[in-house]
């Protein structure tokens, strides 16, 4: 597992972070790596899913390999469409995975040696003309396939939500605010998001036992 106490002796000293981190303890983000072509893929099928309906139509797709394992983008590329409908995915998922299995084939969607060399901002824009993938699709390949300590993911729900509970403000901070109060816990923004996921699931819980 990561060792990523340093960034929590620094966040730990942030004005608000302070408390989240002391109560949440040691942060256990864990990377996984794997290749970039299939952490697009995986990221595809979860967007605007819930995660086991995610996790259940990429069974079905990890199905469709005689071989075992993810299927190869010249696998995915040749597969009809029909076939990853069947799976449960949306036709516009459907080109996007398309294009990912497409791209990764003709060599455009680096592989992981490649993509672990290349800085943050130069993988986003490699990665961003394919279809289906925004600068937060490839933020989350960032943090959990490549590992990056310092990636702020301003769009994502969850880590608006987390500031917005964690200061009691009445509404979620902007990209842009978040990104400048962000500025201050570099170069461990990566972990700091993490807890601030942390503290949305909190919200979550103690609103699932009031009901």
């Amino acid at each position: 597992m990561t060792d990523w106490s340093a960034a929590e002796r620094k966040l730990s000293r942030a004005p608000r972070l302070r408390g989240l981190v002391r109560r949440i303890g040691p942060c256990t983000l864990a990377p996984r790596p794997r290749e970039p072509y299939e952490a697009l893929v995986r990221a595809i099928a979860h967007q605007q899913v819930h995660g086991r309906a995610a996790e259940a139509m990429l069974s079905r797709l990890i199905a469709l390999h005689p071989e075992g394992g993810f299927p190869p983008p010249r696998l995915l590329a040749a597969l009809p469409e029909e076939a990853l409908r069947g799976c449960g995915f949306s036709a516009a998922k459907c080109a996007a995975i398309r294009d990912i299995a497409e791209a990764s084939a003709a060599g455009r969607v680096p592989s992981l040696a490649e993509a672990a060399a290349m800085a943050d901002e130069a993988l986003v824009e490699r990665l961003l003309p394919l279809r289906g993938v925004g600068r937060w699709t490839v933020e989350m390949l960032l943090i959990f396939t490549l590992g990056r300590p310092d990636v702020l993911p301003v769009d994502d729900f969850g880590v608006r939500e987390g500031w917005r509970l964690l200061t009691g403000a009445e509404a979620q901070p902007r990209p842009r605010e978040l990104a400048a109060i962000g500025a201050a816990w570099r170069p461990w923004r990566s972990v700091a998001a993490w807890y601030l996921w942390r503290a949305a699931d909190e919200a979550k819980k103690v609103k699932v036992t009031a009901v």
